[in-house]
């Protein structure tokens, strides 16, 4: 069954086209052909949250992300796994919080440095 998506990687939002042999149609650069490949076959997502921070004065979350962008159908399980964490001062842009979320290869990362 073919499959039409727009485009997400840069800003151009091509209208693509995915046969079921997974021949991309309609991109305009060769980064929106591997993207209708792999939205298609196993959809990724990088995932973005906030965990609660302890001991700091000023800010009681601190955003974070994974390193890689997961699966799709685990970013449910990934979130009930980031609720849990609890990152205690200080804490440092790139410090990992989580170490394979979810069962993957990805990391949680702190996104902000935290110091008080």
């Amino acid at each position: 069954m073919a499959v039409e998506l727009t485009c997400i990687v840069c800003p151009r939002g091509c209208h693509l086209h995915v046969d079921d042999d997974l021949n991309v149609t309609g991109n305009s650069c060769p980064r929106g052909a591997v993207y209708g490949k792999q939205e298609v076959s196993n959809p990724v997502r990088t995932l973005t949250s906030t965990v609660v921070v302890e001991g700091s004065g000023h800010l009681w979350v601190c955003p974070v992300k994974t390193d890689v962008a997961i699966p799709k159908g685990k970013l449910f399980d990934a979130m009930k796994e980031v609720n849990a964490v609890k990152a205690k001062v200080p804490v440092h842009i790139g410090d990992v919080l989580l170490k394979g979320i979810a069962g993957t290869e990805a990391n949680l990362i702190a996104t902000r440095e935290i110091l008080d």
